[in-house]
C-alpha cells in the first residue's frame, strides 16, 4: 500500500493496517520542498516502534531527480527492508542503483546484498525491457506496475475493460514468473468502486499476478481475498498432493482423480497453494 511519507495523518493510518508490505513514497506524492521531512519522517516512525515487523519499501526518487542518493543514503537502515525504484526504463537503471547500495551497505558495514528492489515498471519502454529489468539485479525481488504512467507515455486511452494495459500486464506477469521474481500488479484508479476492483482482482489471479499496489485501505479486505487462497482451494491441493503421495508409494507412478491425471504440474500448483495458505496463517 503506497503511504505519502510526509502526511502524518496516513503514516498513522497506514501503521494501523494490514497490507503486507508499506511502500512508503517520497517520489510522486510529495511535493520537492517536503521530500527532507519525508525522510526524516519515515526514521522517526521506524525509531517510534510504529511499523515494528512491516515490510517497508519507501519508493524513492529515480536516478534523474537529483534526491535519490539523499533517498538511499538516509534510509539505509534497519527496519528498511529495501526500496521501490520509479520509472525502470532498463536494465541499466536498476544495475545503477544496486550498485550504489552496495556502495552505501559496504560504507556502513551491512551485509553485501541487505536492501532489496522493487523495480515499479511505468513507460512502454520498460514494458519491452521488463525481463532485462527482472535480470539486471540479484537485488530484485519483485516488480510492479504502474498503469497511469504507461498509459500517459504509451499515448493511449484508459477504457472501462482495461484493453489498454492488458498486453503491458501480461508481459510483466510473464517476465517476473520467468525471472523468479513476484509481479505487483496495478493500482486500481477507482478506489471507491469495489465492484471495479474485484472484476480486476478476479482477471489479475488468472494472469499470474502475486499481489496489487493499493491506494486506500478499504480496498485490502478484498485484495487479501483474491490473492490468498481459498479453503476450497487448500481443499483441493491437499487432495492432489496426498493422492500423489499415494501414488509414489503404491508404484504407480501417476495418480488419478475422476478419470484424470494427476501429472506434476498439478502437484507444482498445489504445492504453491499450499506454501501461500502457510503463509498467510
Amino acid at each position: 500500500m503506497f503511504v505519502p511519507a510526509h502526511n502524518e495523518r496516513l503514516m498513522n493510518s497506514a501503521a494501523r493496517s494490514d497490507a503486507d508490505v508499506l511502500l512508503l513514497d517520497i517520489e510522486d506524492s510529495v511535493p520537492k520542498p517536503d521530500k527532507q521531512f519525508a525522510r526524516e519522517n519515515i526514521l522517526s516512525y521506524i525509531k517510534s516502534g510504529a511499523f515494528k515487523n512491516r515490510p517497508l519499501y519507501p519508493r524513492i526518487n529515480d536516478r534523474e531527480s537529483g534526491e535519490l542518493l539523499k533517498d538511499v543514503y538516509q534510509l539505509t537502515v534497519p527496519g528498511i527492508s529495501g526500496f521501490m525504484y520509479p520509472k525502470a526504463t532498463n536494465g541499466e537503471d536498476i544495475y545503477f542503483i544496486g550498485k550504489l547500495l552496495e556502495t552505501i551497505e559496504y560504507e556502513k558495514g551491512y551485509p553485501i546484498g541487505t536492501f532489496k528492489l522493487i523495480p515499479l515498471i511505468e513507460t512502454a519502454g520498460a514494458v519491452v525491457n521488463v525481463k532485462e529489468i527482472c535480470t539486471a539485479c540479484h537485488r530484485v525481488v519483485a516488480i510492479a506496475f504502474g498503469c497511469e504512467d504507461y498509459v500517459t507515455n504509451l499515448q493511449g486511452k484508459h477504457d472501462e475493460n482495461g484493453d489498454s494495459i492488458f498486453t503491458a500486464r501480461s508481459m510483466i506477469a510473464m517476465a517476473a514468473r520467468a525471472s523468479n521474481v513476484l509481479p505487483i500488479d496495478t493500482v486500481h484508479i477507482k478506489v471507491h468502486d469495489l465492484e471495479d476492483l474485484e472484476k480486476n482482482l478476479i482477471l489479475s489471479r488468472k494472469l499470474g499476478f502475486e499481489g496489487m499496489l493499493v491506494l486506500n485501505p478499504k480496498e485490502l479486505p478484498l485484495v487479501h481475498k483474491y490473492y490468498s487462497p481459498s479453503p476450497e482451494e487448500v481443499q483441493w491441493a491437499q487432495e492432489m498432493i496426498s493422492l500423489a503421495e499415494e501414488a509414489v508409494k503404491s508404484g504407480k507412478g501417476v495418480a488419478m482423480k475422476e478419470n484424470k491425471f494427476i501429472g506434476p504440474p498439478m502437484v507444482k500448483m498445489a504445492a504453491n497453494i499450499i506454501k501461500k495458505h502457510n503463509l498467510t496463517k
